[in-house]
């Protein structure tokens, strides 16, 4: 994906949900940063997620951060890679031992975070861009070094989950309130996180 690209779907993530106002600092960072992929930008770095939801989209696979010691959905840098949906599911295959796994192309969400430092590496900004990724096969998952356990846990828990991660809790409700509105179109092959107009041309 090219740098344009990339801007023109944070555009595109900003007019679809304008109640989030942090889409700006990913078209800066990505306007004004010459390495903006790579995390030898010490600054900060984009980095691709996974929301990573059972085929029939009531469950999501989260991890136990191995280092932060928090449930979190899967993902990780991109290291140079700037078709973040590829580094999405790259991520998912690698952290879960899934296969069969399909991304959907268009941004779910959008977090910037702050990584406390740690060692010699600074504090620092993940900008972490997050997609749907669908479990089309086995369940049946494999822990990784990157966490301590893997779950699936049903959407609805965690969107009422006032312990629950703060983004956690927003995907899962924009999960939900997609799903409402958009998923017997999804069953038949659009995409519930796009653009219904779209979809409906492809």
């Amino acid at each position: 994906m090219t740098q344009q690209a990339m801007r023109e779907a944070f555009l595109h993530y900003a007019a679809r949900w304008p109640d989030e106002a942090g889409a700006s600092h990913f078209i800066h960072w990505l306007r004004e940063q010459p390495q903006p992929f790579h995390r030898e930008t010490r600054a900060g770095h984009f980095t691709g997620s996974a929301w990573l939801v059972s085929a029939d989209g009531e469950r999501v696979l989260l991890m136990l951060h191995r280092k932060l010691g928090r449930w979190l959905q899967l993902g990780g840098h991109a290291d140079g890679e700037a078709d973040l949906a590829a580094v999405a599911l790259r991520e998912a295959e690698e952290e879960s031992g899934l296969r069969d796994l399909e991304v959907l192309p268009t941004i779910f969400d959008l977090d910037r975070h702050l990584i406390p430092a740690r060692g010699d590496e600074p504090a620092h900004w993940h900008y972490d861009v997050r997609y749907v990724v669908l479990a089309r096969g086995d369940e049946a998952f494999t822990v990784n070094e990157e966490s301590l356990a893997l779950a699936w846990r049903p959407v609805s828990d965690i969107a009422a989950d006032p312990s629950s991660d703060d983004s956690l809790r927003r995907m899962a409700s924009k999960w939900l309130a997609l799903r409402a509105k958009e998923m017997p179109r999804h069953l038949v092959g659009a995409d519930p996180v796009g653009d219904p107009a779209a979809a409906g041309q492809a």
